[in-house]
């Protein structure tokens, strides 16, 4: 494959499974209440978060894999999950709505909702560590390995760049519209979680029962 070729299919890809846009309205409910500044620091630690998962995996996932005897679908179940749950909060418009006033504890949360589940599993879910792995096996040089590299760089930082914006379209919107988008999201983002649930268990089964 062509540094050119494999840089398209990266960024179109980590790009569709990151889904920064649809990870924006999460990150405006878990964030509503923190103030501009923390609401930046949050997402430059989920993205880098993410990025250096991204990374890891990319460069040790087979090995871990093997080592720990864990699947992708077992990433994907425990992710629709996760998911599920966020979701269901998402409808309900309550997520992340509640006071933080000593800074010790803003601190520790933008720590805590920055790796989980901001960073992972929502931006560096199953699918994007999956692609990540794979596209890893066909950058078999040194130059197709540093254009990967560079490919989840730039959409980590577009990632980054939206969720930064977040809190402009956040105040366009008002409390109202905030709520709306909550909940409309929240119904995607359980469909979403069935779908990622019953992909990492069906095979799963089918290992068990030994079903073609």
């Amino acid at each position: 494959m062509e540094a050119s070729n494999l840089l398209l299919v990266a960024l179109t890809s980590f790009f569709t499974l990151m889904n920064p846009l649809g990870i924006m309205p999460v990150f405006l409910g878990m964030t509503a209440t923190l103030d501009r500044k923390d609401q930046i620091k949050t997402a430059t630690k989920a993205m880098t978060v993410a990025f250096l998962a991204l990374l890891g995996f990319a460069f040790s996932g087979q090995l871990l894999f093997s080592f720990f005897g864990i699947s992708v679908d077992s990433f994907r179940v425990v992710g629709g999950i996760l998911f599920f749950l966020l979701g269901q909060d998402m409808l309900q418009a309550r997520l992340g709505r509640f006071k933080i006033e000593e800074e010790k504890q803003v601190r520790k949360y933008v720590g805590d909702i920055a790796v989980t589940p901001l960073a992972i599993p929502m931006i560096c879910g199953p699918g994007a560590i999956t692609n990540a792995i794979v596209l890893m096996e066909d950058a078999n040089t040194i130059a197709l390995t540093g254009t990967l590299i560079v490919a989840m760089l730039i959409v980590c930082f577009v990632c980054w760049f939206v969720l930064v914006g977040a809190g402009k379209i956040s105040n366009l919107l008002g409390d109202t519209g905030t709520n709306i988008m909550m909940r409309l999201m929240g119904l995607i983002v359980m469909v979403i979680a069935v779908e990622f649930f019953f992909s990492g268990l069906t095979p799963i089964l089918q290992r068990i029962f030994n079903v073609a």
